[in-house]
């Protein structure tokens, strides 16, 4: 998929593949994990792998020798079975880079979607959806909207939890409770019905929704742009971009994987570099 993904067209990058031996032309490889035969690789032995490939993908950020990484999919299980106990790779991301606040984006286009929760079940969301929460994975959205996109004022809004924003408290509570004060702590939008927020945040009224749960973000992005979706992690301290679709197990290795949410994911991860180099740039007297 990485050498489909690449194959349509150049990359203003200077490119490190890390991992089981993957390398394009003009590449430095700084770590390769040598695999067994494709029918003998266990599933422990690929959660290795890209288990030690982030780490060392991390690292490298960290002492300034990468400017950006873009992860490709993993496979949750194969990563607990390696010892990489996290709910996923946003996690694993955060503990790598010393335990920082970070928030998951989902990006389509014009869409951003950031999520307060992740990958807990949906009868948790009410209790782990509090207004601090919000207002952090705000604050962290903010952030990153300025410093790795360029926008100075960011435009936020609060995605509703329950239908109709909760109907004046008929279908629940913690629209008026929970995600009101916080959108008004953070100057944004909300809560908003989920059946209208990303209408308006796609016709440019928002620069992100700060969305309550993982399903009510991850459909609005996959609807909008299916195969050009894309995973970014915020608050840490260099920009993680990666395709916003699973291992897809049952087509792997048969080379008809679709390439272009990977290839957006290099390109935006690019862009962003880009950025950040130039914010850092010493600035000419």
């Amino acid at each position: 998929m990485i050498e489909k993904a690449l194959a349509l067209g150049a990359l203003d990058a200077d490119l490190t593949f890390i991992g089981s031996g993957e390398q394009g032309a003009g590449s430095r490889k700084h770590v390769q994990f040598p695999l067994p035969a494709p029918r003998s690789l266990l599933p422990e032995q690929a959660g290795r792998i890209a288990g030690e490939a982030v780490t060392e993908a991390v690292r490298l950020a960290l002492a300034g020798d990468v400017d950006a990484i873009v992860t490709g999919p993993v496979h949750k299980h194969a990563l607990h079975l390696a010892g990489f106990r996290y709910p996923g790779l946003t996690e694993l991301l955060s503990h790598l880079a010393g335990d920082v606040d970070v928030a998951m984006m989902l990006a389509a286009g014009a869409l951003r979607v950031v999520l307060v929760t992740t990958h807990i079940a949906l009868k948790n969301v009410p209790t782990e959806v509090t207004t601090d929460r919000v207002v952090r994975c705000g604050r962290i959205t903010e952030r990153a909207l300025r410093d790795w996109w360029g926008i100075a004022a960011p435009r936020l809004a609060v995605c509703a939890l329950n239908p109709h924003a909760g109907e004046s408290g008929l279908f629940g509570d913690e629209d008026v409770g929970v995600l009101e004060p916080a959108a008004r702590t953070l100057g944004a939008a909300g809560p908003l019905p989920a059946d209208t927020v990303f209408v308006r945040a796609l016709k440019g009224e928002f620069d992100a929704v700060l969305t309550p749960y993982h399903d009510v973000g991850m459909t609005a992005v996959k609807v909008a742009g299916f195969g050009k979706g894309v995973n970014v992690t915020l608050g840490l301290p260099f920009p993680r971009v990666g395709p916003d679709h699973g291992t897809a197990l049952d087509i792997a290795g048969k080379g008809v994987a679709d390439p272009g949410s990977m290839r957006a994911a290099l390109e935006l991860a690019t862009e962003l570099a880009r950025r950040v180099q130039r914010a850092h740039a010493p600035l000419e007297r």
